[in-house]
């Protein structure tokens, strides 16, 4: 596996950030992706979308001597040798931080002083299958956040941190450095990077044409020849679409 993950350009994060998660597990159902989408995930910020690149981050169960190896003698976490310190650091634009708590709430992955340094740093968001601690300060914070749950507790209680970017588990997904991770008001979804702009440019195409079949159906039109739409209603829908330039 290349260590270099494929870069995807801005206008098409920019259009995934358009696009419904609906919408895009449709695209990846036809091309054989069937289980991409994070079961149990909930957005801090349901209002914000979110598209970047997935820089990763995963915990295993805490052993009080390996905390010790990642902390001062102080006992507070040493920022040059913890790699969830040393993820906050790497997480840039465009990027997501997608972290592996192995389903695990016990204990927060991310408090919301991280939150403001990795928005700070110009990250497209944050996603956990554990829980955020601060998560009312997280919430005043304009990032996309998505988590399992809330808990107060503090990381290291847990969780240790073990590896940046190498592929992880997420909610029961597979999540590769560079995949697109897109998230709504549902959820967050998983878009392989190499298949990004076709999935792009189709599910934009899809949410138009569904736009347009809505309408229809909202003015009193039967499913039947519209939903899915037979040959006059595309023939409708092209009409109206080249009207709307």
């Amino acid at each position: 596996m290349s260590t270099t993950p494929p870069r995807v350009s801005p206008d098409t994060l920019a259009t995934l950030r358009q696009v419904s998660t609906a919408t895009l597990s449709a695209q990846l159902l036809k091309r054989g992706y069937a289980q991409m989408f994070l079961h149990g995930l909930m957005p801090l910020r349901p209002e914000l979308r979110m598209a970047g690149q997935a820089v990763t981050l995963r915990f295993i169960p805490a052993r009080e001597d390996l905390a010790r190896d990642e902390q001062m003698a102080s006992g507070e976490f040493n920022n040059l040798t913890n790699k969830q310190r040393i993820a906050v650091e790497t997480v840039g634009q465009d990027e997501v931080l997608v972290i592996d708590a192995r389903n695990d709430t016990r204990a927060a992955t991310l408090g919301n002083i991280l939150v403001g340094r990795i928005k700070a740093r110009g990250a497209a968001g944050i996603v956990t299958d554990g829980a955020f601690r601060d998560s009312p300060g997280i919430r005043e914070i304009d990032l996309p956040t998505y988590a399992r749950g809330q808990n107060p507790n503090i990381s290291f209680t847990v969780h240790y941190a073990a590896d940046i970017n190498v592929p992880i588990s997420c909610a029961g997904v597979a999540v590769i450095p560079g995949d697109v991770i897109v998230g709504d008001a549902e959820g967050v979804i998983v878009v392989p990077a190499a298949i990004a702009d076709e999935i792009a440019r189709d599910g934009l195409e899809q949410e138009r044409k569904e736009e347009f079949i809505y309408g229809k159906i909202a003015a009193g039109a039967s499913i039947v020849g519209t939903y899915p739409p037979d040959a006059a209603t595309l023939a409708e829908y092209e009409a109206w679409k080249k009207a709307r330039g």
